[in-house]
């Protein structure tokens, strides 16, 4: 009852009505029934699962103050790479609309959550495809994390039992109508600098969005799983850069994952993150999950490892067309073993 006291005074309050937070303390005291106490405090849990209350994770705000993305573009690229970094919270405030309605024609909406970065100029637009059983809330954290290092981020949801190769298809008839209408998300975005994202079976699609021509920078895979028996055909046929960021295969294996490497024929790199399970490739609003702990989980380590390389390899493909910034910062944690399995070619 003294961690859930703590979480009350510090996450609680930014999350609940005045209301609510009473009936909260209330369950706390000891006169309220075992039973009574623990079904108020289910019911808020549950709250707090359909209002979508959050808790950033405790990396703290990055110190750097760029004025323009230009700006911040041009210190990083002038700077040691360092993946590090890229843990902090970048420093561009976020406008996040949910449920945002991607039109691609009358008849058709695709629901989307929708991440806006601050800065007037000219930015990248990150587009990122949840996996089997999964949704766009898996993803929230990513997204909002790299809009705040100035990179719009669209994260999709898609029929979440596939079929894949019909959604990867979606996803590039998503990009090629944003290429020729930017307005319809926002007029600020670079058409020529869209990054498709995907987990699991989401990595499937989006590489068959990359072999069906969408015009996109390039692509990032997060632990994907192949599935489809023209899989190795679709790979063969990407002509994009593309990194894959893999969990620790010792402690999770995905279907086909080798299929990526083998098959796309260049400008692939893939590393793994030590210890980190399938799941731990997505960060989702996870604050109701820890309501009962005063301490982060410990996967949560893990997501923020995927979340920092994701960043870092995303930065590298808008501000240079390429992935050699994100290779050069996963340098250290190459050579102290929290990255492994480092390849590329």
């Amino acid at each position: 009852m003294a961690q859930l006291g703590r979480l009350m005074n510090h996450d609680l309050s930014k999350c609940l009505s005045a209301d609510t937070r009473g009936v909260f303390q209330l369950a706390l005291t000891a006169s309220i029934p075992a039973v009574l106490r623990s079904s108020i405090l289910f019911a808020i849990v549950l709250l707090l699962l359909v209002g979508g209350c959050a808790r950033l994770p405790r990396t703290g705000v990055t110190s750097l103050k760029p004025a323009t993305l230009s700006e911040l573009r041009g210190y990083l690229l002038n700077h040691k790479a360092d993946l590090e970094l890229f843990r902090l919270r970048g420093p561009f405030a976020v406008n996040t609309q949910k449920d945002y309605g991607v039109l691609l024609s009358a008849t058709e909406r695709i629901d989307a959550d929708l991440y806006l970065s601050a800065p007037a100029e000219k930015a990248p637009l990150v587009i990122v495809l949840h996996g089997q059983d999964n949704s766009k809330a898996d993803h929230a954290y990513q997204a909002l994390h790299m809009a705040s290092w100035g990179m719009h981020s669209l994260a999709l949801q898609l029929p979440n039992n596939g079929p894949w190769v019909a959604n990867g298809r979606t996803v590039a008839r998503i990009v090629d109508a944003i290429y020729r209408r930017p307005e319809m998300i926002d007029s600020r975005i670079d058409v020529n600098r869209i990054i498709l994202v995907g987990h699991s079976f989401g990595g499937s699609a989006v590489a068959v969005a990359l072999a069906e021509g969408a015009p996109a920078a390039g692509g990032i895979l997060l632990d994907p799983a192949g599935i489809g028996k023209d899989l190795p055909n679709f790979l063969s046929r990407i002509n994009k850069p593309v990194m894959l960021l893999g969990a620790d295969e010792q402690r999770s294996s995905t279907r086909n994952r080798d299929y990526f490497y083998t098959f796309i024929r260049s400008g692939v790199a893939e590393v793994s993150i030590k210890d980190a399970g399938h799941e731990d490739a997505q960060y989702p609003a996870e604050f109701p999950l820890q309501l009962f702990s005063s301490e982060p989980p410990d996967t949560e380590e893990l997501q923020i490892t995927f979340v920092s390389a994701l960043t870092s390899a995303a930065f590298s493909l808008f501000a240079t067309g390429k992935f050699d910034y994100a290779w050069t910062s996963f340098g250290d944690a190459i050579k102290d073993g929290r990255i492994f399995n480092a390849k590329k070619k």
